[in-house]
């Protein structure tokens, strides 16, 4: 099984395929610099197999590795996340701006 993730900037979105098949998507906005993470989005059939936090882990990571940008989880699924990773705590802001 070949998972792919990508950032697909034209789209303002990370993406996550496995085998080629679109899993899930997260949606964000760069505002300043900061980016706030709007959506997370998994395909039904592909829900409760934990792809969303794969996919949420690689955007904080790919975010934290190319830039200064802060973090505004606008998203609850994010937000729950950064909650069980307190340790990326730094990377938050709580207002975009």
């Amino acid at each position: 099984m070949a998972t792919e993730f990508s950032d697909q900037t034209d789209a303002n979105r990370y993406a996550m395929h496995i085998d080629g098949e679109l899993v899930g998507v997260l949606d964000y906005r760069i505002l300043g610099e900061s980016i706030s993470l709007t959506r997370a989005f998994t395909v039904p059939k592909y829900r409760g197999k934990g792809y969303a936090a794969q996919l949420v882990e690689y955007a904080v990571d790919d975010i934290e590795q190319n830039g200064a940008r802060h973090i505004v989880p606008m998203c609850w699924y994010v937000a729950d996340w950064f909650e069980a990773h307190p340790e990326r705590a730094a990377l938050l802001q709580r207002r975009a701006g």
